[in-house]
């Protein structure tokens, strides 16, 4: 499989995988160098392991050279829609947590409400996020630059200051974090990040609410249609409890209902890239002239999601999502 020189040499084994001999350190039980290709493993000689790709696995052989095996794309597999993150706001509504941190670093359960919503991706097939920074963005940037360390067991050489990582369970998202101006409005943000975009479809959704949206029948419900724009309409909770009255009887009682009252904005888009052409600069919020041409034109169209979903803007709605959290079965994570 493997020669001196320490080329690659792969075969097919079980299922038709391509598979590659690598060699694990006795005391760590791994290679960092193939700490992003492993998810699961008792890394002993011998065992396979089976990595993201689900066409690619890895044989451990410790008296062999250490082989990086290459990532396989299939694009018919692996969803490779990018996600866009608006998380620049400085959230005043909730300025008891946002004096220090943005509003998309405001915790849920110990972890930052955009933890959650990329969770929600994620959890779904989709790992490639850009995220839109602005307000206190630098708190942002160093919580994923400390997300690895954060999230591993550590072996330190206090003589030489050397630092090895083991036991990580840090996810395998890739993660741009793009500075898109301290005042700029949401619609500027995106179309500051134009050139990371591209030129293919694209998702976006804003860094202070959760759903258990099926993104798949989003992506697929956009593709569907043909025009540029998807957004998800959801029926927002009623402030107060519901009464339905005969006379002075009451005969239904509902704590903060979803109202009947109409489907509201979201979040959660699935866009086209000519929907850029439409943001003018920084001063422009997306939801004013973009989504109006775009709706007067015909090219919006809604993404009916009648069941959960709640935003974040005060600290009742933070106490809410708490108490969900700590049910244990939060309903945005059970999609």
């Amino acid at each position: 499989m493997a020669g001196e020189s320490g080329q690659a040499h792969p075969f097919t084994g079980f299922g038709g995988l391509q598979e590659y001999c690598v060699h694990i350190d006795p005391v760590l039980k791994r290679h960092p160098k193939l700490e992003q290709f492993v998810t699961m493993a008792s890394l002993m000689p011998g065992n396979w392991v089976h990595c993201f790709d689900p066409r690619l696995s890895i044989k451990i052989d410790q008296e062999r050279p250490v082989i990086e095996s290459p990532v396989l794309h299939d694009q018919e597999a692996r969803p490779t829609m990018k996600v866009v993150i608006l998380a620049g706001g400085s959230g005043t509504r909730l300025a008891e947590e946002t004096i220090l941190r943005p509003k998309p670093m405001v915790e849920i359960g110990g972890k930052p409400m955009l933890w959650h919503i990329m969770s929600i991706y994620a959890r779904q097939g989709y790992k490639d996020f850009l995220i839109a920074c602005g307000y206190k963005g630098e708190v942002i940037k160093e919580y994923f630059r400390n997300y690895h360390l954060h999230n591993s067991d550590l072996f330190l050489n206090l003589k030489d200051g050397s630092v090895s990582a083991a036991n990580s369970s840090t996810p395998d998202w890739q993660v741009g974090l793009i500075d898109t101006g301290l005042n700029t409005l949401t619609g500027g943000r995106l179309r500051r990040m134009k050139g990371l975009i591209g030129n293919a479809p694209f998702m976006v959704t804003y860094g202070d609410g959760v759903a258990d949206v099926d993104i798949q029948s989003l992506v697929d419900f956009h593709r569907s249609h043909g025009k540029l724009a998807t957004i998800t309409a959801v029926l927002p909770v009623a402030r107060f409890g519901s009464l339905q009255l005969s006379g002075d009887t009451v005969v239904r009682f509902a704590e903060k209902p979803r109202t009947s009252d109409g489907w509201i904005n979201g979040g959660f888009f699935v866009f086209q890239p000519e929907v850029l052409d439409y943001i003018s600069g920084d001063n422009t919020p997306l939801e004013g002239e973009p989504l109006e041409r775009l709706a007067s034109e015909g090219q919006l169209l809604a993404y009916r999601h009648p069941g959960f979903w709640h935003p974040m803007d005060t600290l009742r709605d933070k106490q809410l999502l708490e108490s969900l959290w700590a049910t244990g079965k939060p309903p945005w994570m059970t999609t």
